[in-house]
């Protein structure tokens, strides 16, 4: 008869070891699997929010943004691009002629619905109901209300900002992050030959919050466009909006010329927002 007391039995093939057959660097593999996937997905979290934050950005950029390597970067980017919540933008470079266009990564529609669009199936109901009952006008005249409780909020910091058009569109930036839009600016210096007066800040904003509602009602839009025209204290141009398939909303504020103020911006507000010709929004 044989003891099989100091005999341990090696598993079948396709089963698991049972712990007490490990080694102690094998059981500690296995107990660290959970924290690994763990580590992971809160990194995956990170990369994704910097590409709301900066998109449209490269895998270099975010593995300077966030301190990674390059290949730790694209393995994440990889993931979220196979799960569907990022994509590829291809952008042409800055002075590089007609070379390859640029890697860039967006939100994808799904990574934007993703950040969650709680009782806006119901508000869109709701307009519509809104709609047939009383009409577009009626529909308009609630989608300036609502700009105009969020103008109320913001314009204290813009004024509070100064006259200079640039500071007055970061605080208007740093206003709408706060409100869920992710939003950011960038300044275009106009070069010799091209005159100082054609210096801008573009406005971009990562999410919009309404996205569904501003897809079905453009009018929305139209009344942000005029808040922040009003905010800034110039006329300013939308050059893209995620409701109309863009990967972020962009709005152009020119800063070449003096702004006004909040009150005599609101002095000149159109009564009808279609009678606005300078503020466009097309897809890019």
């Amino acid at each position: 008869m044989y003891s099989m007391t100091n005999t341990t039995s090696a598993p079948l093939a396709g089963q698991s070891a049972p712990t007490g057959a490990l080694r102690g660097g094998q059981r500690a593999a296995l107990a660290s699997v959970p924290a690994a996937a763990d580590t992971d997905e809160r990194t995956r979290d990170r990369v994704l929010s910097a590409v709301l934050e900066h998109g449209p950005v490269s895998a270099a950029e975010l593995g300077d943004l966030l301190g990674f390597t390059p290949a730790a970067v694209r393995r994440h980017l990889d993931h979220l691009s196979r799960a569907g919540v990022i994509e590829v933008k291809r952008v042409a470079r800055a002075g590089a002629g007609a070379g390859r266009p640029a890697r860039r990564y967006v939100l994808s529609s799904q990574g934007q619905s993703s950040l969650g669009d709680d009782y806006l199936n119901i508000a869109s109901l709701a307009l519509k109901q809104l709609g047939a009952v009383a009409g577009d006008e009626a529909v308009r005249q609630f989608a300036v209300e609502r700009f105009a409780e969020m103008e109320r909020r913001y314009a204290p910091e813009v004024e509070a900002a100064g006259t200079d058009i640039t500071a007055r569109a970061q605080a208007l930036s740093a206003a709408l992050s706060r409100d869920g839009f992710v939003a950011s600016t960038a300044s275009i210096e106009a070069k010799a030959p091209l005159p100082a007066a054609l210096s801008s800040v573009q406005l971009c904003q990562g999410h919009c919050p309404i996205q569904q509602l501003a897809t079905q009602f453009p009018v929305f839009c139209d009344a942000e466009t005029e808040m922040f025209s009003r905010l800034v204290g110039v006329d300013v141009r939308r050059l893209s909006t995620l409701a109309r398939g863009g990967h972020v909303c962009t709005t152009h504020i020119p800063t070449g010329r003096p702004a006004i103020s909040v009150a005599e911006a609101a002095g000149s507000q159109p009564d009808n927002l279609n009678e606005v010709s300078n503020h466009l929004q097309e897809r890019p």
